[in-house]
């Protein structure tokens, strides 16, 4: 973290940034690039977390993770002021009630199929025929949502028991993180990813409405400052994470 760690914000910017003396991150589990548990410690871990407790550094107050397993959960900790701060998919619908910050880095959507499946391509998805299973509030349901015109969208409870639902439920396509799905077909047979993506999900913090501009300029700032600094390049690396890249 060298580099990385400044000099304590003003009084006023802290109170915007965690008005309970605490600064509450909410920790989205759901998304394993971000944050996922320990298999030794069973406590949170990942970039996002990184960045939470870097921010509650230099706010020199103290940090307490909201965990969760959904990214719809994760965008309502931060509405209803639950959390002073989050990390999220950008998506102009969540931006109702959050603030978002620049992106910081930039996700694969990727779809999977059977086997068997006849399709072959990612523009063979939007058929009718077609029911695509996705984790209930994720980036990608906001998204396909918007964007799947002819299939038909089934939301599991949430991103990581996407795949066992397609399967349970006999569904055509799953989508989601294409690392998330990487993994999952190296847990379960007869699966396999379509090649390329859906769409890139660029990554973002975010902070409930109203905290006021100094509050929204010093998030925008660490932000920066994180990816300018190699802060999240570093994180990515140390955590093991494939299928993100650093946001421009």
């Amino acid at each position: 973290m060298t580099g990385a760690v400044h000099a304590q914000t003003s009084g006023a910017q802290t109170a915007g940034l965690a008005p309970n003396g605490v600064l509450r991150a909410v920790i989205n589990l759901g998304n394993p690039i971000l944050a996922r548990r320990d298999d030794r410690t069973g406590l949170p871990v990942g970039v996002s977390v990184d960045l939470a407790q870097l921010l509650a550094q230099r706010l020199g107050v103290p940090l307490q993770l909201v965990v969760v397993d959904a990214a719809g959960k994760a965008v309502e900790a931060v509405t209803q002021d639950r959390a002073d701060i989050g990390f999220f998919a950008l998506d102009p619908q969540r931006a109702q009630g959050v603030v978002f910050t620049p992106a910081y880095v930039q996700i694969e959507g990727s779809y999977l199929v059977r086997q068997d499946s006849p399709l072959q391509h990612n523009d063979e998805v939007d058929v009718a025929a077609h029911r695509v299973v996705v984790g209930k509030g994720s980036a990608y349901d906001l998204f396909l949502t918007r964007h799947l015109k002819q299939a038909q969208i089934v939301r599991a409870p949430t991103s990581p028991q996407v795949v066992d639902f397609f399967l349970a439920q006999q569904m055509e396509v799953a989508a989601g993180v294409k690392q998330q799905l990487e993994a999952d077909a190296g847990r379960v047979p007869n699966v396999r990813l379509l090649p390329g993506r859906f769409m890139v999900i660029d990554q973002a913090m975010g902070m409930p409405q109203g905290r006021g501009p100094s509050a929204s300029a010093v998030l925008n700032t660490f932000v920066q400052e994180m990816k300018s600094s190699g802060f999240v390049a570093q994180a990515l690396l140390r955590h093991r994470i494939d299928g993100a890249s650093v946001a421009p």
